[in-house]
C-alpha cells in the first residue's frame, strides 16, 4: 500500500512550552489513522503542522513522497490536505449548497474574467460544481436540506455540512479534530459510518483526533498515542487496547 502522509521526527514550542517532541506519523492510502492521547498531548498541533498552520521547529511533513513542509496552508489545500476544526466553522447566513460549494470554489476552471462577463465557461463550471457539492451533500445525507440555511440545521447536520464541505474540496488528505464532539450516541454512528464510507468510496486518507474511544476503536485502521508531545503507542486498535501503558493512561484499567 503506498505511503500517503509521513511525518517525521517533528518538534514544536510555544513559548517555554513544548507541543511536540520528535512526533511522528505515517498514514497510507485508504487508512483511517487515529491520534488519541489527554488534552494538552499535542494532537491538534499535529494536525496543524500537517495543515500547515502551524510551522515546526524541526522535522518534516511529506505528502506522496513530496516534502511539503515549508509550503503555506493554501498551497497544502490545493496539494489535496484540507481539515476541519474542533470549533464548528460554517457560513451560518448561507444554504447548505452554498457551504459546500465554497469548498469546491477552491479548484475552479474559469478566470476572473469568466467571472466578470459571466462567459459560458463559468457558466458550465458553475453547473459542473453546483452538481458534485449536491452530490456530497446526498453522500452525507443532506440532500434534501440544500435550501435550508445552515443557521437552522441541527447541530448534528451542522457538523456533517461542515464534513460534505471538506469532500468537496476533492482532497487526498482530510484532517478530521474531534468531529464528533457535541453529537449524541445516534449522530455519533452516523458519522463514523459515513468516515468509513470516505475512505471505501472516495478512497480519501483520514488522519482523526477524537476522544470518543467507541468512535476511534470502531472506524481506525491504526492508532496513535501521544502523551507530551511524544508518541507513546502506535498499533492497530487491538493492540492499542493491549498495550497496558494505553490502558492505564487512557482507555481505564477495565
Amino acid at each position: 500500500m503506498a505511503e500517503l502522509l509521513e511525518v517525521r521526527d517533528v518538534t514544536v514550542r510555544f513559548g517555554g512550552i513544548q507541543a511536540l517532541s520528535g512526533a511522528e506519523l505515517t498514514v497510507n492510502d485508504g487508512d483511517i489513522s487515529a491520534i488519541i492521547g489527554p488534552n494538552g498531548a499535542g494532537k491538534t498541533t499535529l494536525l496543524g503542522v500537517v495543515s500547515g498552520s502551524v510551522a515546526p521547529l524541526s522535522g518534516s511533513v511529506r505528502l506522496c513522497g513530496q516534502d511539503i513542509t515549508g509550503r503555506p496552508t493554501h498551497e497544502r489545500a490545493w496539494e489535496g490536505v484540507v481539515r476541519t476544526f474542533q470549533n464548528l466553522e460554517i457560513f451560518s447566513n448561507m444554504t447548505a449548497l452554498e457551504n459546500v460549494l465554497t469548498g469546491a470554489h477552491l479548484k475552479i476552471g474559469y478566470s476572473l474574467l469568466d467571472t466578470l462577463l459571466r462567459t459560458p465557461r463559468f457558466a458550465r463550471e458553475e453547473k459542473r460544481l453546483r452538481e458534485r457539492c449536491l452530490e456530497k451533500l446526498e453522500f452525507v445525507g443532506l440532500a434534501d436540506k440544500k435550501d435550508s440555511l445552515a443557521v437552522d440545521l441541527p447541530y448534528g447536520d451542522q457538523r456533517l455540512l461542515e464534513l460534505a464541505r471538506a469532500i468537496a474540496s476533492d482532497p487526498k488528505l482530510l484532517l478530521l479534530d474531534e468531529p464528533a464532539a457535541g453529537m449524541n450516541n445516534k449522530e455519533t454512528a452516523q458519522l463514523g459510518t459515513i468516515i468509513k464510507r470516505i475512505r471505501d468510496d472516495l478512497k480519501i486518507g483520514v488522519v482523526l483526533v477524537e476522544h470518543d474511544m467507541e468512535l476511534v476503536m470502531d472506524i481506525s485502521d491504526r492508532i496513535m498515542v501521544l502523551n507530551f508531545g511524544r508518541v507513546l503507542a502506535e498499533g492497530t486498535p487491538i493492540q492499542i487496547q493491549e498495550n497496558p501503558e494505553v490502558v492505564a493512561a487512557y482507555l481505564g484499567e477495565d
